[in-house]
């Protein structure tokens, strides 16, 4: 059975800037939005999807496992000095117990908030930045473009004449 995300092989048309083992795989239409993104902008020195493995201490069985985030890129920043930055992107209703919008969504981003305190440390002990990415971020400038409707004008009902 299919899930309901898109998923599949994203062909990268820029290798030079591509640094993953591995032929980078999308597991939902908003990373392969990124992908592109990542693939195409001038700034975007280099990038990889799932390259790097963090361990933490899952909340729910208290084992140690393996967090690996979906992306790793390096970029020029508007100063023009490069960043390093580890990317994870989910919907927004898994980054907070305020956003959950059901018991799926809550245990999710319970499991979430410890894999983030566990990339973050890391990603500070590197010299690395860890950002999660919602809808919000990769679609605000495309709400922010969409043309609003004018709202229709009251017209004073006029009896006679």
């Amino acid at each position: 059975m299919r899930g309901k995300w898109a998923n599949g092989l994203f062909t990268v048309t820029h290798p030079e800037k591509y640094v993953g083992n591995t032929v980078p795989r999308y597991r939902s239409s908003w990373e392969a939005h990124f992908f592109r993104f990542l693939d195409e902008h001038p700034s975007v020195l280099q990038w990889a999807s799932e390259s790097i493995k963090i361990p933490y201490r899952h909340p729910l069985t208290g084992k140690i496992s393996s967090y690996i985030p979906d992306i790793f890129m390096v970029y020029l920043n508007s100063n023009g000095s490069k960043v390093a930055e580890i990317i994870e992107i989910k919907p927004s209703s898994q980054t907070s117990l305020t956003e959950a919008k059901g018991s799926v969504d809550k245990i999710q981003a319970v499991v979430n908030t410890a894999k983030w305190e566990a990339a973050r440390a890391w990603c500070r002990h590197q010299g690395l930045v860890f950002r999660v990415v919602t809808e919000k971020d990769l679609f605000a400038s495309t709400r922010a473009r969409k043309p609003r409707r004018p709202k229709p004008k009251k017209v004073a009902n006029v009896k006679g004449k």
